[in-house]
């Protein structure tokens, strides 16, 4: 759990350049028939539980990678001078930055170094290394993994892709919710995990310029409340300690670029308690026969708690699915 956490002395809101609709529109072009244009399916039984507007959700875990983060992945490789890329890449992650800047990596034909966590998740570091990338441990923190990422762009030359702290990678992120409203124009609620906030910056910016009577609501684990505090504060801060089961929200600080973003089209954020994400990611492999990590379950499990209520046609954003069997057992128990 969090125990405290400082100011930063960063950027305030109004002096960050936002991504515009055009760029996340750009962002869409370089990802068509690159990526997974992800569906809505209805939760009808959720839907019919809670009351008050049809419950969508948009399953990332089926985007390649297993997780939104190819968008953004993608986007900023491709936007790379050749023989920039030609140098390589280095990621910082805690598993699925990793697999999609590896995938992406792969699909230029150039190399890959991911710095995650010596925490790391089996699954998460198979699909790296399935994926061609090579994996160097370091720490458990957010923090981290960008020393060493950074440390080894100097000594390598590579090019270092942040993980939510980038315009491009806002952008990408932010054809998620390009595809929300396409689908869905007239959407009422968007639901979006909060972790480092490069999604829930991309589809807020999305969603809002799109169908600005909607509401976006950022939902993040108690145990890394980086974003309410954030709010609270008038600026990004930094946590000193973050833990929980969504172990891919676990960021220790929001993203400047993305604070600014959260400023200008987030109308809320909540919080769920660990306890909540095992019965939210039940409900969507006995319902709707979809894997969730805990961290792509977690709007779920907001609306499930009643931290969210539905209004209108409702979307929760599931942002990923890469947890292995025997990490599905252990978090669902066995009956």
């Amino acid at each position: 759990m969090t125990t405290s956490a400082t100011a930063g002395s960063l950027a305030t809101p109004d002096t960050i350049s936002l991504v515009s609709l055009d760029e996340i529109r750009a962002a869409a072009r370089l990802l068509r028939g690159v990526a997974v244009r992800t569906p809505l399916l209805p939760a009808d039984d959720l839907s019919e539980q809670l009351g008050g507007g049809t419950i969508f959700v948009k399953p990332e875990m089926l985007q390649r990678g297993g997780a939104f983060k190819f968008r953004g992945a993608y986007v900023f490789l491709a936007g790379l001078p050749a023989a920039a890329r030609a140098r390589g890449v280095i990621a910082p992650s805690s598993g699925n930055h990793a697999q999609a800047v590896a995938f992406a990596a792969r699909i230029f034909g150039v190399h890959a170094t991911l710095v995650m966590p010596t925490t790391v998740t089996a699954v998460k570091r198979a699909g790296v290394e399935r994926l061609g990338g090579k994996v160097e441990l370091a720490g458990t923190t957010t923090a981290d993994r960008m020393a060493r990422a950074e440390e080894l762009a100097k000594e390598t030359g590579s090019v270092l892709v942040p993980p939510y702290d980038d315009a491009r990678i806002i952008a990408g992120q932010g054809t998620a919710g390009l595809e929300i409203v396409e689908d869905l124009p007239d959407v009422g609620t968007v639901l979006v995990p909060v972790g480092g906030g490069g999604l829930s910056a991309g589809v807020a910016t999305a969603v809002k310029l799109l169908a600005p009577k909607a509401r976006v609501i950022g939902v993040e684990p108690v145990g890394a409340a980086k974003l309410s505090l954030a709010r609270a504060a008038g600026a990004p801060v930094r946590l000193e300690h973050t833990g929980g089961m969504a172990d891919g929200l676990l960021a220790t600080q929001i993203g400047t670029i993305p604070f600014a973003h959260h400023s200008a089209y987030i109308d809320d954020v909540v919080t769920v308690e660990d306890v909540d994400l095992a019965p939210a990611m039940r409900y969507l492999l006995d319902r709707l026969k979809i894997v969730a990590e805990p961290s792509g379950a977690i709007t779920i499990a907001a609306l499930q708690t009643g931290r969210v209520e539905p209004r209108g046609k409702t979307v929760a954003v599931l942002s990923g699915g890469n947890i292995e069997y025997d990490g599905l057992r252990s978090v669902l128990g066995n009956g």
